[in-house]
């Protein structure tokens, strides 16, 4: 595969994604993917909108050490993150994580791992247009405690 990670304002194409993953890939058999999307309601607020911002360069080598940490502690083939930018609409899809390996443990484990390592340790920002107007979120106890399990599992 030719890029990794792509922080990127333009939506991507699933099929497409997972297609990227399984070509000429004969060894892996497990794919596992997961896809975000912009909800419309959260922590009791109806939400139209999220608007995201990262930090150029440091983004990327954050999602560069968790996929390296993630490939250290299972055998995987390929890892594909996107994480998009800019404004996006209720639906829209914000972030795509794939994974393979030869057996689905390891990619289902690696997956879920770097899901939770970028919603707390990769610099994003988000802003969310809710019916009492914007607000910029912090990363949640839930997602810093399911981080910090990984941790003790090591």
């Amino acid at each position: 595969m030719a890029k990794v990670i792509s922080i990127q304002e333009q939506d991507y194409n699933l099929a497409d994604e997972v297609a990227l993953l399984e070509q000429d890939n004969d060894c892996d058999g497990a794919v596992v993917t997961f896809t975000g999307r912009v909800r419309n309601k959260n922590e009791g607020l109806k939400v139209s909108g999220l608007y995201l911002e990262h930090y150029p360069g440091m983004t990327e080598k954050s999602l560069e050490k968790i996929i390296a940490i993630a490939n250290q502690r299972w055998s995987l083939g390929r890892v594909r993150v996107i994480h998009r930018i800019g404004q996006l609409a209720i639906g829209e899809q914000i972030v795509f994580v794939g994974v393979t390996s030869m057996h689905r443990k390891d990619a289902f484990a690696a997956a879920e791992f770097i899901m939770d390592y970028l919603k707390v340790q990769a610099p994003f920002w988000k802003k969310e247009l809710t019916e009492q107007g914007e607000k910029w979120l912090d990363a949640k106890t839930s997602d810093n405690n399911k981080a910090k399990q990984w941790q003790s599992s090591e």
